[in-house]
């Protein structure tokens, strides 16, 4: 297994777009990496947004990143190892009204939030 190399200035760049636009997520929504590098331009850039994820989990407070919100093209919990425990991920959602059965968002296609439509 390779070792991260530290982030270059455009990765990080790149992490704080990221992170800027899920923390306009609305309590209640979920969206997808893909729809998040989709919205910044990087189409097959879905991978590069979970990292950016991963890296958004130590914040905590009013500077938090919803990373919760951010869930696979179908619709399921694939981050939902990075958080501090296997349900925590679910429990965030739950908590927003968000139901959640076998790792998979309920009703999908109403809950997601498009960035390229609801920012323009």
């Amino acid at each position: 297994m390779q070792t991260p190399k530290e982030p270059t200035e455009a990765h990080r760049n790149f992490f704080r777009d990221v992170h800027e636009v899920v923390r306009l997520v609305p309590r209640g929504r979920v969206t997808t990496y893909g729809a998040i590098a989709h919205y910044l331009g990087a189409r097959h850039g879905a991978r590069m947004v979970g990292w950016a994820m991963m890296a958004a989990h130590p914040t905590v407070g009013p500077e938090a990143i919803p990373a919760y919100r951010v869930v696979n093209r179908l619709g399921l919990l694939t981050g939902r190892l990075h958080f501090a425990t296997p349900t925590a991920m679910q429990e965030f959602l739950e908590a927003e009204g968000i139901p959640v059965v076998d790792d998979q968002v309920q009703d999908f296609k109403t809950r997601f939030w498009d960035p390229s439509v609801e920012l323009g």
